[in-house]
């Protein structure tokens, strides 16, 4: 080849390598543009729209605990058309701290302060003498508008910062279902309610790190280093916020009007175990728990409590008994009124009989002692125990998401004394918490199933996935469809014909309950102290929901229908309205 031609192949050879050399760099270029832009972008976000955040942090170590700063997951109630309602947040605010050395002048400081948010003149000015302390908290649960009223006003040793708390948006609102928050080894953890059952899915692990612009870029620290495996997030209930407050309202009128010592109610749905509504007085303000000087006001006697509860407990007993053919509802007995078991006198409430041919629903509608002492013995006593203890469970926990339920007292029942299958047929000498008496009842409601009472139904996790709550039932009904039928038949005639409470568009079957209180120690039982308690579910052909009630002690009353008739069928007028229920009648 000639000189000249191999000089034009090398010359053009070294263009093409030149060209491609010179795309390297343009790409190169390109990407450092790209992520130079990205920087820029990332440092606007941080240090212009995020600005004062990071102007905190940048006073801190390159990573240190966020340990000080408040945080929980919320709880939130259900409103009827699936719309979720907070019932616990987080408040933001602001709090006040003074350091004592630089307060020159403690009264004039104390009246800046006192103008904006009331104190204790005496408490500021014991802060304001302890001048070996640099840091004191004088003021906590600041609006934004008062604590931009002190900072104007530039106190000397005051310093304003941001804060968090728990709020409670109801207040009061079904207060010992939800629980609160306090301080328990210097840790903040829930308390009573959901608040303590819920507490690992509310609680923040306080992994919540600062770290400086460049780590946050260039290293993901949080993932790496620190790491938190537990699953949290907010918690929703099944709680209706307006018929919560239409519960307490009834609970409360009943207190009011019959000096009750305890009054409480639930409503439930009985085929799932959903607590749609559950209210006790005396109770107390969420957010200002602290006022409180008995602590036992904060516990659940609905779940915490266990009483004998009396006539309620005769449906499940003849429940069982039609199931088994022992007895039907035109089963009859020779009612005298009273009963010998064991020696001893067994009385109708009334010491009345209703003579011989008395049949089964009779003894329901008037709630006959002597009826039921009938049923038991004609059961016999291990079919009687095996439907209280291993079928009903009575005497069981319910497994209910609410913290220190209790067992009921079956130890009646642990021997072959007549005398106590005789009383505890008509609910005497045993005793069951108000849930478990509730979930029992359900099993007629709900085509014969045990259902598990629960009042979380979803985790919303901190990613945002819901996560349903799978709550356990029987397997099998306990009851059949016909002895279903049967009892709802039964409870229904108990309101129409033996309370007279007949409604006009919906049927309702319920049975109420009055039972002497028993004296502590085992000293039998008070003459003129008594348990009252209605539970029923309606509409009886399909029920929707179930509804309980109890007052313990009222004074001057006999009767459960006395003080109860009114507010429970007022609860079933308000439900069938509220819910839209279509009537059946």
């Amino acid at each position: 080849m000639p000189w000249h031609s191999l000089l034009q192949s090398l010359l053009s050879r070294g263009m093409s390598d030149s060209s491609i050399h010179g795309k390297r760099i343009q790409i190169i270029i390109a990407a450092v543009a790209i992520a130079g832009a990205l920087i820029v972008i990332r440092l606007f976000y941080l240090q212009v729209i995020h600005v004062k955040d990071y102007r905190a942090r940048a006073e801190r170590q390159y990573v240190t605990p966020n340990s000080n700063i408040f945080d929980r997951g919320a709880i939130y109630f259900t409103s009827k058309d699936g719309t979720t309602v907070a019932a616990a947040t987080i408040q933001n605010g602001f709090k006040v701290s003074i350091n004592p050395t630089l307060v020159t002048d403690p009264n004039s400081a104390y009246k800046d302060l006192n103008d904006v948010i009331p104190s204790d003149l005496t408490s500021f000015l014991n802060d304001v003498a302890k001048k070996n302390q640099p840091y004191e908290k004088i003021a906590t649960h600041l609006n934004s508008d008062q604590a931009a009223t002190l900072s104007a006003d530039k106190i000397p040793g005051f310093t304003i910062t941001a804060d968090k708390w728990r709020y409670y948006p109801g207040g009061s609102l079904a207060a010992k279902a939800i629980g609160f928050v306090s301080f328990s080894n210097d840790k903040l953890v829930g308390n009573y309610g959901l608040e303590q059952s819920y507490n690992d899915v509310l609680s923040r692990s306080g992994s919540a790190f600062y770290v400086n612009f460049f780590a946050e870029i260039f290293a993901n620290i949080q993932s790496s280093i620190f790491k938190n495996n537990t699953s949290t997030g907010d918690v929703v209930t099944s709680i209706e916020p307006t018929v919560q407050a239409q519960l307490e309202q009834e609970v409360a009128g009943i207190q009011s009007k019959w000096s009750a010592q305890s009054v409480g109610a639930i409503v439930m749905d009985p085929y799932t175990g959903a607590i749609i509504a559950m209210a006790q007085v005396p109770t107390f303000d969420l957010n200002n728990y602290g006022a409180e000087k008995d602590p036992s006001i904060y516990t659940n006697p609905l779940v915490q409590s266990d009483f004998e509860m009396g006539s309620i407990i005769k449906p499940l007993i003849m429940g069982a008994a039609i199931e088994n053919h022992v007895v039907t509802p035109q089963t009859t007995y020779d009612d005298k009124g009273f009963a010998i078991v064991g020696g001893k006198t067994i009385y109708n409430f009334d010491k009345v009989g209703r003579g011989p041919n008395t049949p089964m629903q009779t003894v329901l509608d008037d709630s006959l002692n002597t009826g039921m002492v009938f049923v038991e013995q004609h059961m016999g006593q291990a079919m009687f125990k095996d439907y209280i203890e291993n079928r009903y469970k009575l005497g069981q926990k319910t497994g209910i998401d609410l913290p220190g339920e209790i067992n009921g007292l079956m130890s009646s029942l642990n021997g072959s004394n007549d005398v106590n299958y005789a009383t505890a047929a008509f609910g005497q000498g045993i005793a069951t918490t108000p849930i478990s008496i509730v979930r029992s009842f359900n099993v007629l409601a709900n085509g014969g199933y045990l259902v598990t009472p629960h009042v979380a139904t979803s985790i919303i996790e901190q990613d945002g996935t819901v996560k349903p709550l799978i709550y356990p039932k029987s397997d099998t009904p306990l009851l059949s469809p016909s002895t279903i039928a049967t009892m709802q038949t039964m409870l229904t005639h108990v309101v129409d014909d033996g309370y007279h409470r007949r409604q006009i568009h919906y049927t309702v079957a319920a049975k109420t309950g009055t039972a002497q209180i028993a004296m502590p120690g085992g000293g039998g039982y008070y003459n003129d102290r008594n348990l009252h308690s209605m539970v029923g579910f309606f509409p009886a052909t399909n029920p929707k929901y179930l509804l309980y009630f109890y007052d313990y002690y009222p004074k001057n009353i006999l009767y459960s229908i006395q003080t109860l008739g009114d507010p429970f069928f007022n609860m079933v007028q308000f439900m069938e309205n509220y819910y839209n229920i279509p009537p059946d009648r």
